[in-house]
């Protein structure tokens, strides 16, 4: 086991050997199992705040996607399938059946690819910040040109383009502190992986048919100054969903789980218990 000093929270990454490559990851608490899968171009460490305010009373498992924190990058495009496949063998690795999914962004794409292809270990969905929709042109090309910006020039890159779109006005005025986290968490991943998931997003399906396919409890989260993915792609994907509930966060951008963490773990705690 390799610990490091991640902020305030001591992160535990593991790793272990899946589909020939080696995914670091960790997992606190007891009780029912919540997978928490994160944002491009971040790593599971954006997840901290949501594994303190948790671990009391679930068990809470979250790996970095190969080419981010402490798993190493993959040959070619990191597919949204790939990041879903991964999570699955991880389950299977600690031996949980099923679970309940959370993802932010590109997660909530790979979440949206589990239900395609893993619909039986889903206790629960939960899509904060996403969308349902693939890229269209434009954003497949400027894709394409930061990948190969950032494999010019290094991940600062990234954090450069990212950050301003990733963060809303509230965090960028008042929370330099989470401006700062940001930056850090991106500046350690490779540029390769970096590349790889960009190569990736800009390849995801149209999950439209897959909102009708979920038949497990769901929830929706947004950022109300979320810029990348406003409210109107959160109530589409509610709308979608049979059943599916929405929670607006006010003063939030687009990594709405760090930009206001007490208002987004108390939506996310009610809703995993309300599953008991």
């Amino acid at each position: 086991m390799r610990i490091v000093l991640l902020g305030r929270a001591r992160l535990k990454r593991v790793q272990v050997r899946i589909a020939g490559g080696d995914i670091a990851y960790d997992t606190r608490g007891s009780g029912e199992p919540v997978l928490l899968l994160h944002a491009f171009p971040l790593g599971m460490a954006m997840w901290d705040a949501q594994v303190e305010a948790l671990a009391g009373r679930f068990q809470v498992v979250r790996f970095d996607a190969p080419g981010f924190g402490g798993s190493p990058p993959g040959d070619g495009p990191l597919t949204m399938e790939r990041i879903a496949d991964d999570a699955v063998a991880l389950l299977d690795h600690l031996g949980l059946s099923r679970a309940a999914v959370c993802g932010l962004s590109m997660g909530g794409y790979a979440a949206l690819a589990l239900v395609r292809r893993h619909a039986d270990r889903l206790k629960a969905l939960v899509l904060c910040d996403t969308r349902k929709g693939p890229d269209g042109e434009d954003a497949r090309r400027q894709r394409a040109e930061l990948a190969e910006k950032v494999l010019r020039e290094g991940s600062a890159a990234a954090a450069e383009a990212t950050v301003p779109k990733l963060l809303g006005r509230t965090t960028h005025q008042e929370r330099p502190h989470v401006v700062g986290r940001v930056r850090e968490i991106i500046g350690r991943n490779p540029p390769r992986g970096i590349a790889n998931a960009l190569y990736g997003l800009a390849a995801r399906a149209d999950s439209t048919d897959t909102l009708r396919e979920v038949r497990a409890p769901a929830l929706v989260m947004c950022g109300e100054e979320d810029a990348l993915t406003p409210p109107a792609e959160a109530e589409a994907l509610r709308d979608g969903i049979a059943g599916g509930r929405l929670e607006l966060l006010p003063r939030a951008g687009h990594l709405s789980n760090m930009e206001d963490a007490p208002a987004f773990n108390a939506a996310l705690e009610r809703f995993l218990t309300a599953l008991r």
